[in-house]
């Protein structure tokens, strides 16, 4: 049997190690990352060419199921990856790791976009802690605040003019969220709903700290394409097909 895992995240190798041992695995990253962390099984990075260039490797390298455990914001290969498995004929799964939900204490400004969530920021806070990543600055380029953008790769202009950026990488830990709160007087943070622990501790130290957050919540799965919530879970569906 041929799994065909899309993306590189956390869950997604997990699950490629989880379905290594007795089963063809290989796992296709974007390559917007430097220095990938590689999963068990074969590798292949870069994009496919759209629908029907993944719909034709799929064919190609007789894959029997597609596993779509990109990162939750990556809407585009995630629809995609739900037409060219129609088209191909190979049942298809997304592995989606829950969302997060706002606990006692947590002030969150729900938004739809990063367009919004730039918007967002008028009378939160002059120091901004921006957590989403190095694409999409350029929504937040006009902003007078200050912002400090943590990202794993130097983020793409345009940015805010006001800007320090941070190159690191998850999972982060509680105690040195709040140091970094603390350090740069941050007032306001702004995420995306990625879910997971690994960057979770953000969110508890903007609790703690008594600041506002902005949360831009995360694409729905294609229509019709079932979903899994662990490693675990999409390893017992391929395991089943």
């Amino acid at each position: 049997m041929h799994v065909l895992i899309l993306g590189g995240t956390t869950e997604a190798r997990v699950l490629a190690g989880l379905l290594a041992p007795g089963t063809r695995v290989t796992s296709s990253l974007a390559g917007r990352v430097a220095a990938p962390r590689l999963p068990a099984g074969e590798v292949r990075i870069g994009g496919f060419g759209g629908v029907e260039g993944l719909a034709a490797w799929v064919r190609e390298h007789a894959v029997d199921a597609v596993i779509d455990a990109t990162h939750p914001f990556a809407e585009r290969i995630s629809f995609h990856a739900a037409r060219a498995a129609a088209s191909a004929h190979v049942p298809l799964l997304a592995l989606r790791r829950p969302g997060w939900v706002p606990g006692d204490g947590d002030d969150w400004r729900d938004v739809a976009s990063l367009e919004e969530a730039a918007r967002a920021l008028d009378g939160l806070g002059d120091r901004v802690f921006l957590t989403t990543g190095r694409m999409g600055l350029a929504a937040f380029a006009d902003r007078p605040e200050w912002f400090l953008v943590r990202s794993v790769d130097a983020p793409d202009a345009p940015m805010p003019a006001r800007t320090e950026v941070l190159l690191d990488r998850g999972p982060f830990t509680l105690e040195g969220e709040r140091r970094l709160i603390a350090r740069h007087d941050l007032g306001v943070l702004v995420t995306k709903d990625s879910g997971g622990a690994a960057t979770a501790p953000k969110l508890t130290a903007a609790r703690e700290a008594g600041i506002p957050v902005v949360v831009v919540r995360r694409p729905p799965v294609p229509a019709g394409v079932e979903t899994a919530a662990t490693p675990e879970e999409a390893a017992a569906w391929a395991d089943a097909r």
